[in-house]
C-alpha cells in the first residue's frame, strides 16, 4: 500500500476521542462571558461613553473621538481580565473570508518599562494594507491605503487570547472594500422602507429589523486521511475518486445516531460559540455520510452574519484539536449531497410584530399582503441578480444538481397562500374558509397535529415557510451578505414604490384600505410568474421558466454580468447600497475568483495524474505483465492463451487509460495556457468554463476507471468509502 493512505489510515486508528471545552455549569452561566455586551459595557464603562455607545446603535450617532478613548480603556480592562493580550480589527474582505491583523496591548514606557494601553483611535480606526485584499481594481498596487473601522453595533469579542473588534473596510476614497459595509447600507434600507409601509397598519412604529436565521451545512473528515489528499488540502474537494459502493443510497445517514468523535467536536464548538453568545438551536446528521449541519437561532441580521464567520472559525481551529477536518466547500465528493447555508430572512417591527405573519384569516391582514406581494415584485424583478448573488465555482458543482436548489429562482408560497392571491388577482372576494389550518388525524393514541398551512417544498430556492423565507441557494463556504443584501435592496425598492403609489391613491380620494388592496393586487399580478408550486429540478420547469422570461444560472461567469446591468446599478443607487464602481469591482473580484481557483484545480489536477495516478497504474501494469510471463513459461500455449486472457485484457485496459490520461493533461495544460493569454479577466473567465473545466471532468473520468482496477493496496489516495465512513 502507498506511503500516503497507509500512514493516514494507520494515524486515524490511534485518534482518541477527548473534548477540550467542557463546561459542567448551565449555559446561561457562561453565554456571552467572551462577548463586550452592552450589559458589560454598563460595568465598565462611564455613563457617557455608555450611552454613546446605545446611541451609535439605535441611532447611528457618531461617536466622539474623546468619548472613543474612555470606551476603549473600559474594552481594554475587561478584555485583559479574560486574558486577552492583542487587539484586532475583524473584517470582511471580498474573498469571502474574514482578516484580522492582531496588535499588542503593550506599549514602551519610561526607563525601559512598559504598559499596557488601548487608545479611542486604535479602537474606531486603522490603516491595513489596501492593495493586499482583493479589491477589483478600486486600489492599485501603488495604492496601499484602506480603512477598518469600528462597527458598533457588532459587538467585540475575545478569541484566542485576542480582543476582536467588527469593522468595515473601505478605501481611502472611500470605496467599499468588504461585504460588511453594503450589507449594512442594504439593512439600513429596507429598515427606512419597511418602516414607512408599517405605519399605515401602526403609526407609532419606529423601525424594523432584518433577522436571519442561518442554517450551517459541512462535512467532517479525519484529519489524516484529509492530509494524504492533495485536493482536500489545496482545493477542499476531491478532484479524482470513485463513488463508493454504498454511500447515500439507503438513506441511513440523516438524522441518524451522530458518531462518537464528531459529537465530542459538535459539543466543544457548542460550548465555545455560548462563550460567545451565540444561541445553537439545532445539530444532526445530514442526507450525506459525514455530512452535518447545525442552526442558531434567528438573530439581527448584522449579527447574525458575524456570528455564522465566528462559528466557521471556532469550529476550524476546535477540529485541529479533535484530529478532524471540517469542509464547508459545496461539493466536496462527486455523486453525494452537497452542502449549503439556507438564510431564513424575516422582518421584525419594534413593537415585535413579524410582518409575514398571517393571522388565521390573512386574507384580512392588509399588512402580511402589503409585504409579502412587495417581497414577490422585488423576487421576480431581480431573481436573476439575486441567484448571481450565490454564484460561485465552488457553489457551481451543487448548484442545479438534484440534492440542491434549481438555478432557476422561482418562490414557492404553498397551496393556502397560492389560493388568496390567485383570488386577489382576479379580482375575486376571499373565502373565509381559504385558509383555514388542516387537522391531520393521525392515529387514535396520537393527538391531533395542527400543521402549517402547506407542506414544505425542498426544491424552490426561496420559499415561505410561515413567517419567514428561506433562501436555499447560498453556498455552505459563502458570506449570506453577499447574496442577501441583494434581497434586502430589492425588497427596499419594492417596498418605496409600494408607498409611493399607495400614497397616491389615497391623495386621489381612495379610502386607505381600498389603496392598499388595489396596489397589492397589482404587485401580485405583475410578479406571478415568479410563483411556481411544482418540482423545481423537472425538466418541464425549465421549459415552462424560460416561457415566463425568467433567467437561470447556465454558467457561473455569466451570471457574473448581472452586477452591471442598469437595472442592477439603478437598484444599488436607488437604495445607496453600492455605488457603480463598487459594482464593476464586485464583478471583477469574482471573476479574478473563479479563475484563480479553477486555475489551482487545474493544476491539482495535472500533478495527482501525472505523479500519483499513473505511476501507480504502471507499477500494477508491470505486475500484471511479471504474471503473465510466468503463465507463459509455465503452460503450454494453449492453456496460457485461456489463463492470461484475462489478464491481458486488464493490461489493455489500463495501458489505454494511461495513455488517454497523459494526452488529457496535455491538452489540460494547452487549454490553460491558451485561457491565460486572454487580457480581459471576465474573457478569460469564459475560456476557463468552457474549455479548461470539462477537460477536467473528462479526466476525472479515466482517473476514477483506474481506482476501480488498479490493485486497491496500490492505490495511493485514501478512497471515498474512507473519506466518508471511516469517523
Amino acid at each position: 500500500m502507498s506511503t500516503f493512505r497507509q500512514k493516514a489510515l494507520s494515524e486515524f486508528s490511534a485518534h482518541k476521542i477527548e473534548r477540550y471545552c467542557v463546561e459542567t455549569k448551565p449555559v446561561s452561566s457562561f453565554f456571552g462571558q467572551n462577548v463586550f455586551d452592552l450589559k458589560k459595557m454598563r460595568s465598565y464603562l462611564p455613563e457617557v461613553a455608555y450611552n454613546a455607545v446605545v446611541k451609535a446603535i439605535e441611532d447611528g450617532e457618531r461617536i466622539d473621538r474623546g468619548v472613543a478613548t474612555q470606551i476603549a480603556e473600559g474594552m481594554r480592562t475587561w478584555a485583559m481580565e479574560r486574558g486577552a493580550t492583542h487587539y484586532t480589527h475583524w473584517f470582511h474582505p471580498l474573498n469571502e473570508a474574514t482578516a484580522e491583523k492582531h496588535e499588542s496591548f503593550v506599549r514602551p514606557a519610561q526607563a525601559g518599562s512598559a504598559i499596557e494601553q488601548f487608545m479611542g483611535e486604535a479602537l474606531i480606526q486603522q490603516e491595513p494594507d489596501a492593495s493586499s485584499f482583493p479589491s477589483g481594481g478600486l486600489r492599485n498596487t501603488f495604492e496601499a491605503r484602506g480603512y477598518t473601522a469600528w462597527d458598533p453595533s457588532s459587538p467585540a469579542f475575545i478569541m484566542d487570547q485576542t480582543l476582536c473588534i467588527p469593522t468595515i473596510f473601505v478605501s481611502y476614497t472611500g470605496e467599499a472594500l468588504d461585504i460588511k459595509t453594503p450589507h449594512l447600507k442594504s439593512l439600513q434600507a429596507i429598515d427606512k422602507a419597511a418602516t414607512a409601509v408599517a405605519r399605515y397598519f401602526d403609526p407609532e412604529t419606529e423601525s424594523v429589523d432584518v433577522l436571519y436565521g442561518i442554517e450551517q451545512e459541512y462535512f467532517v473528515v479525519d484529519l489524516s486521511l484529509y492530509r494524504a489528499r492533495p485536493d482536500l488540502m489545496l482545493c477542499d474537494r476531491t478532484l479524482q475518486g470513485h463513488t463508493a459502493a454504498k454511500d447515500q443510497q439507503l438513506e441511513d445517514h440523516y438524522f441518524g445516531n451522530i458518531p462518537s468523535r464528531v459529537m465530542a467536536f459538535m459539543k466543544d464548538f457548542e460550548t465555545e460559540s455560548y462563550k460567545l453568545g451565540v444561541t445553537i438551536k439545532t445539530r444532526h446528521n445530514e442526507v450525506a455520510p459525514n455530512q452535518f449541519e447545525f442552526a442558531p437561532y434567528h438573530e439581527e441580521a448584522n449579527l447574525a452574519i458575524d456570528h455564522n464567520q465566528m462559528i466557521m472559525m471556532v469550529m476550524r481551529k476546535l477540529a485541529k484539536k479533535h484530529n478532524l477536518k471540517v469542509i464547508f466547500h459545496e461539493k466536496p465528493y462527486a455523486g453525494i449531497n452537497g452542502s449549503g447555508k439556507h438564510c431564513n430572512w424575516s422582518l421584525r417591527t419594534n413593537k415585535d410584530v413579524y410582518v409575514f405573519s398571517p393571522s388565521k384569516t390573512p386574507e384580512d391582514n392588509l399588512q402580511f399582503l402589503s409585504f409579502i406581494a412587495c417581497t414577490m415584485r422585488a423576487v421576480y424583478e431581480h431573481h436573476f441578480l439575486i441567484m448571481s448573488g450565490v454564484a460561485s465555482l465552488s457553489n457551481s458543482y451543487r448548484l442545479g444538481g438534484s440534492e440542491a436548489p434549481p438555478a432557476i429562482l422561482s418562490m414557492f408560497m404553498g397551496s393556502t397562500l397560492t389560493e388568496l392571491l390567485e383570488l386577489i388577482e382576479n379580482e375575486g372576494t376571499p373565502s373565509k374558509n381559504s385558509s383555514k389550518q388542516a387537522i391531520l388525524k393521525i392515529v387514535s393514541m396520537v393527538p391531533e397535529i395542527l400543521p402549517d398551512n402547506t407542506d414544505r417544498n425542498r426544491t424552490s430556492p426561496f420559499a415561505f415557510t410561515g413567517n419567514r423565507f428561506e433562501f436555499r441557494a447560498i453556498g455552505s463556504s459563502a458570506n449570506c451578505a453577499s447574496a442577501m443584501m441583494f434581497v434586502n435592496a430589492a425588497v427596499a425598492q419594492q417596498l418605496n414604490r409600494f408607498k409611493t403609489l399607495v400614497d397616491s391613491e389615497i391623495a386621489a380620494g381612495l379610502p386607505k384600505e381600498d389603496a392598499l388592496m388595489k396596489i397589492i393586487r397589482q404587485f401580485v399580478k405583475e410578479s406571478k410568474d415568479i410563483r411556481f408550486e411544482g418540482n423545481g429540478y423537472s425538466a418541464e420547469w425549465q421549459a415552462e421558466a424560460a416561457r415566463r422570461g425568467l433567467r437561470g444560472i447556465n454558467d457561473v461567469p455569466g451570471a457574473f454580468h448581472s452586477l452591471l446591468e442598469p437595472s442592477t446599478v439603478q437598484l444599488m443607487k436607488e437604495c445607496n447600497v453600492m455605488t457603480e464602481r463598487e459594482l464593476e469591482s464586485r464583478f471583477e473580484v469574482r471573476n479574478e475568483m473563479y479563475v484563480k481557483k479553477l486555475q489551482i484545480e487545474a493544476r491539482v489536477t495535472g500533478d495527482l495524474v501525472i505523479n500519483h495516478f499513473i505511476p501507480t497504474a504502471i507499477r500494477h501494469e508491470n505486475l500484471l505483465l511479471e504474471n503473465v510471463r510466468g503463465l507463459k513459461e509455465v503452460f503450454p500455449p494453449e492453456e496460457y492463451e485461456q489463463l492470461a486472457s484475462t489478464q491481458l485484457k486488464a493490461i489493455r485496459k489500463v495501458a489505454t487509460y494511461v495513455n488517454e490520461l497523459r494526452s488529457l493533461v496535455h491538452k489540460l495544460v494547452e487549454a490553460r495556457k491558451k485561457a491565460n493569454l486572454v487580457l480581459s479577466l471576465s474573457e478569460r473567465a469564459v475560456e476557463y468554463c468552457n474549455n479548461v473545466l470539462p477537460v477536467m471532468n473528462e479526466i476525472r473520468i479515466f482517473s476514477d476507471k483506474l481506482e476501480m482496477i488498479v490493485d486497491d493496496e496500490m492505490w495511493p489516495l485514501p478512497k471515498y468509502r474512507e473519506l466518508l465512513f471511516l469517523r
